[in-house]
């Protein structure tokens, strides 16, 4: 299952693209309460968002991010049956991509 979900909404032209993440997001500075320790870095560093095939959003992230971070961008045109393509890489060399075809 991917821990990405993308929601789509056609508004006069053009097309809203909503993506909730989940993911820890953690920085690395705050301490687990059980052993007061560090609780290691673990953060999405990179976020892609493609259109038909087209790279639209091709951000850096830093650790300063909420966990389950929220995204929303704002396409110019975009069509029924057009494809969006969501994908993030994170500190650690995880990876995760979701499809979303806009209705």
């Amino acid at each position: 299952m991917s821990s990405i979900k993308i929601r789509t909404k056609r508004l006069d032209g053009k097309t809203q693209i909503r993506t909730l993440i989940s993911h820890p997001m953690e920085h690395g500075r705050n301490k687990d309460p059980k052993t007061n320790q560090l609780i290691p870095a673990h953060f999405i560093q990179e976020l892609t968002v493609k259109h038909n095939d087209k790279v639209l959003v091709n951000s850096n992230i830093g650790a300063g991010v909420s966990k389950d971070p929220y995204f929303a961008f704002m396409l110019k045109g975009g069509a029924v049956g057009d494809k969006i393509i969501i994908n993030w890489r994170d500190n650690l060399g995880n990876t995760d991509s979701e499809e979303h075809i806009i209705e």
